[in-house]
């Protein structure tokens, strides 16, 4: 197969390099310093010059070049964006097919985690689980299922929708927690307002009164001990409820023999994790070590929130010890800024850890929590020029844009831009300003920079959940 690859002179070495060890012929083309402004007319007189089965162009090319395949009858794909992934790509075009539309990075990214998904889905099925807890599977092997919890779920102002978007955000079952100031009333109604939702729900109190308020609905109750259990142990059995068990004073074992002699069959052992510097080392190893028939519950929630350092790498590496002891449920929480996307992230990091079941470390898994920092770094080529102007020490008197200015800010993870009483909504800083734009709202050259940095500020404080500032610090 013969395949042209083009390229600019900026990156021309790096696909040369790539095309050497392809296991294709391949013919490189220069069209100048940058490959992605190629147009379809140079492209056709590229491919009138030999023969060629495919072309390959940047991934940064927006041009359509339909008109080209029509011309020549050869189709064109795109790469990947940057030059220094072309050598990951090459050896398996053929194999994989690229796409016309979408950059092959982004392609390969997303086949990869199709792929993963569809692992997941095969493992999960073939699993024979300790038991299910409306319909999930728990133990057994199956993926560690993520408990969500909701603190005070009584004063939660609309506990609908903060129960429906957890489970959006990937949680497993969703736990509503009661407070000693809860009423029994308070607990039916906020069942009753979560009437028609599917996914399990459980119940986070050691009143036995609030418990049993929650028998009707709840699948799963947080947390019996030695207080609580002879009073409602044997309704719980006759519910057909779930529970998990805490050490409370008389011991994990004794707790766990008080709550299956009442005759609950679906138990969970909560052995309990400390937070990082108090004791969680010595937690891990006596979960490790313990000889128990039960399902264990990993309260990684704890250990997240009272730990000031950003929450995907914590959930990760938290996942990774749960599934070494052999949990299979997972706890997570979201109660504080720090803490936001964690049931999301805990989500991913289950998968990957399910995702390992044939390699010894979970890494290239089609899956990751990359957030900030990045797998590999490209090796991009140097900038080329001859001349260094020196920046003006002096500060340009402001001139404010005859068409109007805007106010720019976050409502409801959306960009919102803000002009004499008309706003602007997306999520997408480059299609607001491609709509302020259109609608000939900016006039000076210093204002439309001023504007895609603000809004550029503003789509990236939503990705990584931080606040937001007009003209503030990023």
């Amino acid at each position: 197969m013969r395949i042209l690859l083009v390229t600019g002179t900026q990156t021309e070495e790096l696909v040369r390099e790539a095309a050497k060890d392809a296991g294709h012929d391949c013919d490189v083309a220069a069209i100048g310093e940058v490959a992605s402004f190629i147009s379809p007319k140079q492209l056709i007189d590229l491919i009138e010059k030999d023969h060629y089965d495919s072309v390959i162009v940047s991934g940064m090319c927006t041009a359509d070049f339909s008109s080209v395949e029509a011309k020549t009858g050869v189709p064109v794909f795109l790469g990947p964006r940057h030059a220094a992934d072309l050598a990951m790509i090459l050896p398996g075009f053929g194999h994989i097919q690229l796409s016309r539309t979408i950059p092959a990075d982004d392609l390969i990214a997303g086949m990869k985690r199709d792929r993963a998904l569809e692992t997941l889905a095969v493992i999960e099925e073939m699993v024979d689980p300790e038991f299910f807890i409306r319909g999930l599977k728990i133990g057994g092997g199956s993926r560690m299922k993520v408990v969500a919890e909701i603190m005070d779920a009584h004063r939660h102002p609309d506990i609908r929708s903060a129960v429906l978007s957890f489970f959006r955000s990937g949680a497993d079952i969703v736990d509503l927690g009661f407070g000693f100031d809860t009423t029994p009333e308070d607990v039916r109604s906020v069942f009753l307002s979560l009437e028609g939702i599917e996914g399990p729900l459980a119940v986070d109190t050691q009143d036995p009164d609030l418990i049993r308020s929650a028998l009707g609905r709840a699948d799963l109750i947080l947390s019996l001990q030695e207080k609580n259990i002879p009073e409602i142990g044997i309704e719980i059995a006759e519910a057909g409820v779930a529970a998990v068990v805490v050490p409370g004073e008389a011991g994990l074992s004794a707790n766990l023999a008080a709550a299956e002699a009442c005759g609950i069959t679906c138990l969970i052992a909560d052995p309990l994790l400390p937070p990082a510097g108090s004791g969680l080392v010595k937690a891990l190893a006596t979960i490790a070590s313990a000889d128990t028939e039960y399902p264990l519950f990993f309260g990684a929630g704890n250990v997240v929130e009272l730990l000031d350092a950003d929450s995907p790498g914590a959930n990760a590496l938290l996942a990774a010890m749960g599934k070494e002891v052999g949990a299979a449920m997972i706890f997570s929480s979201e109660h504080s800024d720090k803490t936001k996307g964690s049931v999301r992230e805990m989500r991913t990091a289950t998968m990957m850890m399910t995702l390992m079941y044939d390699r010894p470390y979970p890494k290239d898994l089609g899956l990751d929590l990359f957030v900030i920092k990045e797998k590999r770094r490209r090796r991009e080529p140097p900038l080329r020029y001859n001349e260094t102007l020196p920046i003006s020490s002096s500060e340009k008197t402001l001139v404010y844009d005859p068409c109007g200015n805007f106010r720019i800010g976050i409502e409801e993870n959306e960009i919102v831009a803000e002009r004499r009483g008309v706003a602007i909504r997306g999520d997408d800083y480059r299609r607001i300003f491609a709509e302020i734009e259109a609608n000939g709202w900016v006039s000076l050259l210093d204002h439309a920079a001023y504007l895609g940095k603000e809004l550029y500020k503003a789509e990236l404080a939503i990705r990584f959940g931080r606040s937001f500032e007009q003209d503030g610090d990023f």
